[in-house]
């Protein structure tokens, strides 16, 4: 791939790139090493295809790629309830699903972190890192994990995890960090200590997140907008039927004529027209204007806003759309045995044990 095509195709559909003249300086040699870590939380939403597809796109641009499955880092989050038999079970299941959406997996390089943990070296890079930050720096860092400032008051643990993090950067030796904008205070943690302690100091790729589909929510004085698995009911998970996906969409915020924080909208610009030979087939009778064929996101954009497309409309096309889409995801895990156990076990239990989803 030619450098300028290269470049074009990483910064395709990301939120941020820090920085796009330090991305194609890096992007001319030809020992690049990328990565993205992920906690193993259990089941997959769709606003995961949104960083898997970055991932390919990386590799196809040359990077060689590490999937970091942060399984030390979910068990200090709390996730799954803690399990790391459950939380190990979650990263195989991601491994399934990357493979699924069309990662090539023979070109990416999966690691758990508990390789970098049972080294003592990757410990004394934690503490350099610690040594370099501030309790106050820290505290407000561990919003990456989904937190509270206030939360680490009663849990110590939460305040080596940013520590851990950019520790993991510096670890692997990376030229190039991924995640979503909710995972910039460590990217920028990192590419300030690293000239500190003579690291590289990373590019920072930062993938949009997809809202949820209940779209803006206030939950004191947060306001919550990103889609999570903790909320099923404004969450679409990969393995959802199309009668779900279709109940689920039905249900969903879509203000007539109402472009930013539309959840439907967003699915269609951050998933569906993501691939550039996408377009949105609208059904409609002729009394209503007709079939539509819309082959650009900003082409339903501008009509959505012009109200020339009624929600109704909107929503039954989007779902059914999606639901083609998810359709091989699906298929993968229906006639896999071990990633179809491993999400019947995940269902079973967290339904049984009552284990939050965060």
């Amino acid at each position: 791939m030619e450098l300028r095509d290269a470049v074009n195709r990483v910064l395709l559909n990301t939120e941020e790139v820090i920085t796009e003249k330090e991305l194609t300086e890096v992007l001319l040699r030809k020992d690049v090493r990328g990565y993205i870590g992920f906690e193993p939380s259990g089941l997959i939403h769709i606003g995961w295809l949104i960083w898997a597809r970055k991932v390919q796109d990386l590799i196809d641009a040359g990077v060689e790629m590490i999937i970091l499955a942060a399984t030390w880092h979910a068990w200090i989050n709390d996730k799954l309830g803690g399990d790391m038999k459950l939380i190990k079970d979650a990263a195989r299941m991601t491994w399934h699903f990357l493979n699924a959406v069309g990662v090539n997996m023979k070109r990416v390089n999966f690691v758990d972190s508990e390789e970098l943990v049972s080294d003592d070296k990757y410990w004394m890079l934690v503490l350099k890192v610690a040594k370099k930050l501030t309790l106050a720096r820290v505290k407000r860092a561990i919003t990456i994990m989904g937190r509270h400032e206030e939360e680490a008051n009663l849990d110590f643990s939460k305040l080596i995890y940013p520590c851990m993090q950019v520790a993991d950067i510096f670890y692997l030796n990376l030229d190039i960090a991924l995640g979503g904008i909710d995972q910039r205070k460590a990217h920028v943690l990192a590419r300030e200590i690293a000239p500190k302690l003579g690291y590289k100091k990373p590019i920072a790729i930062h993938t949009p997140l997809l809202i949820g589909l209940r779209g803006t929510e206030t939950k004191g004085d947060i306001v919550e907008t990103k889609m999570s698995k903790s909320k099923p009911e404004s969450c679409i998970f990969i393995h959802d039927e199309p009668k779900v996906i279709r109940e689920k969409i039905k249900k969903a915020y879509c203000p007539p004529r109402q472009v930013k924080g539309n959840p439907i909208l967003e699915i269609n610009r951050l998933i569906l027209f993501s691939r550039e030979d996408f377009s949105l087939y609208i059904d409609r009778p002729a009394k209503y204007g007709g079939p539509l064929h819309i082959e650009s996101y900003k082409e339903l954009a501008e009509m959505y806003k012009a109200g020339k497309i009624h929600p109704l409309d909107l929503k039954e096309a989007t779902a059914r759309a999606l639901a083609e889409e998810l359709k091989p995801i699906r298929n993968y895990i229906k006639e896999n045995s071990e990633v179809n156990g491993i999400l019947k076990r995940l269902e079973e239990i967290i339904e049984r044990r009552e284990i939050k989803l965060r």
